[in-house]
């Protein structure tokens, strides 16, 4: 007898079907979390090629307005986003050069809230796959429980041993267990590619505040204009080491 995949569906029991059916809306899911998160990293790190350079330029220049500016444009630049809202605090303080120590703190911890914020929404849906990857196997693994179940039934019921009799049991049993897996591997490794993206995006906006800090450190001296700590952000070619 055939034993193809819809001849399997057929033989299945409701239970069986209800946990294929179950893991299949488990690798929807996780699947569009996958594009999703996948397509905000690649945008963020994008603005943030296109953001880095102009940024550092206007900041030379003491453009602190036009600066400001371009941070509002590039929404989906996680750097953009953290360092224009800080810059947005203190620019009247250094318009007028009355930039205390105390205000540089007050940028300090905007930036951090600001950080903190960003990480939040990158790791938005990662519960999702951590969920998927580790669940999944078990609901195959139920499947698989009660597929050895109708087996051993139907060995009971024909009243023998033979392969025939058990065959659609074990073949249940072993469909959703492999199912099971194949949602669940690509979950659990996309989880881990996702949360090392987001540490090294994590670990940019710390480097870049810190310099933005500096570079306001220089402003109480009179120094500014001469902070170019965007610039290790130019290109994707592996020249920073933080972005790689």
């Amino acid at each position: 007898m055939e034993m193809d995949l819809m001849h399997l569906w057929g033989t299945m029991g409701y239970f069986a079907k209800g946990i294929v059916l179950t893991l299949a809306i488990m690798s929807v899911w996780s699947l569009t979390v996958m594009i999703q998160k996948w397509w905000a990293l690649r945008s963020a790190q994008a603005e943030t090629r296109k953001f880095a350079p102009e940024f550092s330029q206007f900041l030379e220049e003491d453009n602190l307005s036009e600066a400001i500016n371009l941070a509002q444009s590039y929404k989906k630049s996680h750097v953009a986003r953290v360092l224009g809202n800080a810059l947005d605090e203190v620019k009247p303080l250094i318009m007028d050069g009355s930039v205390t120590v105390a205000d540089i703190n007050s940028a300090e911890r905007a930036v951090e809230r600001e950080m903190l914020m960003t990480i939040v929404d990158q790791k938005r849906g990662l519960g999702v796959l951590a969920t998927v990857g580790s669940t999944a196997p078990f609901v195959g693994l139920l499947g698989t429980t009660m597929g050895i179940v109708n087996a051993f039934t139907g060995m009971a019921t024909s009243g023998s041993g033979g392969l025939s009799a058990i065959s659609a049991g074990i073949a249940e049993a072993l469909i959703t267990t492999a199912f099971g897996l194949l949602v669940a591997i690509p979950a659990v490794w996309m989880y881990n590619y996702f949360s090392t993206k987001i540490d090294n995006l994590t670990a940019e906006m710390t480097y870049t505040s810190k310099e933005m800090i500096d570079y306001l450190i220089k402003g109480v001296s009179g120094e500014f204009g001469r902070s170019r700590f965007t610039r290790e952000f130019t290109t994707g070619t592996g020249n920073n080491p933080i972005s790689q």
